[in-house]
């Protein structure tokens, strides 16, 4: 099941879709069960919410304003360095504890936006990544239940200041400039997918140019791995969002280095989960003084 988050005139809707076409609700109708976002953090059962939902009016994704999953998650928890062949191409060695870095709220867009190239560096790199989004929280959950706190999966562009991510070693800078953290364009419930998305195709694309190529099998911390080593530490949340790391074939990486300019479109896609499409354009005074 396919559940998306959108408004239309400034009111929000939800919508699902089994493969039979987008049906759903807005605010302003009756039997409205909540935006994709509260129902999350109310741990509603979103299989039961969607197939409600295929009963209602059809919906036309071309006429809404399609947003984040979750536009405001408590956390967002990032993992970096998590393909054998990006760890090749850094020249760094295998890690035995993964690197988690934090992105923040301010940072993301949604499905179509324009990620944006700001004035103080042209470095702007991509990252074709799986999204997976907590439904139940915990501390110390264990490996083998990981999956039964996930209430689905999305995709991810980790869009990258290269020159800003590499002045401090904690990554703060460069992973969090506005506009930069693309997420949609909708969530996949669990039971769609093989668990924990293993074994699915990754691909990213610049101006329909394959760049990055390869499998969620291929990660080497999984998902239910990451759950388990971030709960250690961390209370997980409903709506939090684990960004699980980008396979090889970044622009930095590359010989000459390829870096996303404006006019450029960037697409992610994982099998059975979607592709999530974004345009790159120049920072706007606009932007900057909002």
């Amino acid at each position: 099941m396919r559940i998306v988050h959108f408004e239309k005139g400034g009111v929000p809707g939800i919508g699902a879709d089994d493969g039979s076409g987008w049906h759903g609700l807005m605010a302003s109708e009756r039997g409205f069960p909540g935006t994709l976002p509260e129902l999350i953090a109310q741990r509603a059962d979103l299989l039961r919410t969607g197939t409600a939902l295929l009963r209602k009016h059809a919906i036309d994704l071309n006429t809404v304003q399609i947003l984040p999953p979750v536009p405001k998650p408590p956390k967002i928890l990032c993992v970096g360095l998590n393909y054998d062949d990006h760890l090749e191409e850094s020249g760094l060695k295998k890690p035995v504890y993964p690197e988690i870095f934090a992105r923040f709220a301010t940072s993301l867009i949604a499905h179509g936006e324009p990620i944006r190239v700001p004035s103080e560096s042209s470095a702007l790199d991509y990252e074709a990544e799986l999204a997976v989004v907590i439904g139940r929280g915990g501390r110390r959950i264990d490996r083998d239940k990981a999956l039964d706190h996930v209430a689905g999966y999305s995709l991810f562009n980790d869009a990258t200041i290269r020159d800003f991510q590499l002045r401090t070693p904690q990554w703060t800078m460069g992973k969090n400039f506005d506009g930069t953290g693309a997420f949609g364009p909708w969530l996949v419930t669990p039971d769609a997918l093989p668990p924990g998305g293993y074994g699915l195709h990754i691909q990213g694309r610049l101006n329909g140019q394959v760049m990055q190529d390869s499998s969620i099998d291929k990660l080497i911390f999984s998902v239910p791995a990451l759950i388990e080593i971030i709960s250690v530490a961390i209370s997980l949340e409903p709506g939090d969002v684990i960004i699980t790391g980008t396979p090889g074939g970044v622009g930095a990486a590359r010989k000459p280095p390829v870096y996303m300019r404006p006019g450029d479109v960037f697409e992610a896609e994982i099998e059975r989960l979607g592709v999530l499409s974004n345009p790159i354009q120049r920072e706007s005074q606009e932007d900057v003084t909002r």
